[in-house]
């Protein structure tokens, strides 16, 4: 006869928000609204001459909505990459809830972030030749998305002609599938503010997840990695699986890692087995060179 076995106990926001939080070494605009910042953390020893750091790009979740979170929500992990030797270009952008937020603005804003790196890697000793894109939540669907935008039309508002090239991304607990997320009233952003991040219809945009949502970019070409937790109640897992599914019947090299004991606070927990596992991750793709 099996014994029960007692839920984990979770952490909550509070518990990670309320805890000292680390300072980046340098923020810097790539527009003119205040969420247009980019965080830099570096590592406290530079790098030997001839060389640079390895460099994570991260996105923040948070609903793709600024009144719930911004980019500091990733300063503890960030600050954790930092002292194993990494850099980290720690993006902003405006969320729905901000003007200019939405579509086009929330996409344009990421890429324009993502696309700024390229401009300061020289000055912060950034290499740029193989990146890391790690997002959590609706930083997921960012991160992925930020990889696939070299498969966007020239039609799309979103297009850009030389995009930042990712080589590998890692999404915690994100929302690939926005069509999957907005017919899913459990997901934790709910569904409404799916309707305002890819706008509405019209007669010259037909379908709003064409250019939003990352399935429907598949192959984006690049291997990627999904970390969810087995007790996240925010997002269902069977939107990581959904997706792990549809990326791999697309060709896409896709591998899902299901951490137990693990909610949606801790994928962002510098402490968890969560980042731990995500931590190997960034350093075996890192290593590939």
């Amino acid at each position: 006869m099996s014994l029960p076995v007692d839920a984990p106990t979770l952490l909550t926001w509070p518990d990670l928000t309320k805890r000292e939080q680390p300072k980046p070494d340098a923020t810097i605009a790539y527009g003119p609204d205040g969420m247009q910042k980019v965080d830099v953390w570096l590592p406290a020893a530079r790098p030997a001459a001839g060389k640079r750091f390895p460099t994570v790009l991260m996105v923040h979740g948070g609903c793709w909505t600024t009144s719930i979170a911004d980019r500091s929500l990733m300063n503890w992990i960030a600050d954790d990459l930092r002292k194993a030797g990494y850099a980290v270009w720690n993006i902003d952008y405006r969320g729905v809830d901000r003007i200019g937020g939405g579509y086009p603005g929330t996409f344009l804003d990421a890429g324009m972030a993502a696309d700024a790196l390229r401009s300061h890697a020289a000055a912060y000793h950034l290499d740029i030749k193989r990146i890391v894109a790690v997002g959590h939540s609706a930083g997921g669907h960012l991160a992925l998305w930020l990889a696939a935008r070299g498969k966007l039309p020239t039609s799309s508002p979103l297009h850009a002609t030389k995009p930042l090239k990712i080589a590998h991304v890692i999404s915690l607990g994100g929302l690939p599938d926005l069509e999957a997320a907005a017919a899913s009233p459990d997901n934790g952003c709910g569904v409404e503010v799916i309707r305002k991040l890819v706008g509405p219809t019209g007669a010259t945009r037909a379908d709003v997840y064409a250019d939003t949502s990352v399935p429907r970019l598949l192959p984006i070409g690049v291997p990627q990695d999904l970390v969810n937790g087995v007790e996240d109640r925010i997002i269902p897992m069977r939107l990581a699986t959904g997706y792990e599914m549809q990326a791999r019947s697309a060709g896409d090299r896709v591998s899902l890692h299901v951490v137990p004991a693990t909610g949606h606070v801790e994928l962002v927990a510098p402490e968890s087995a969560a980042w731990a596992e995500t931590k190997r991750l960034i350093r075996a793709a890192l290593d590939q060179r």
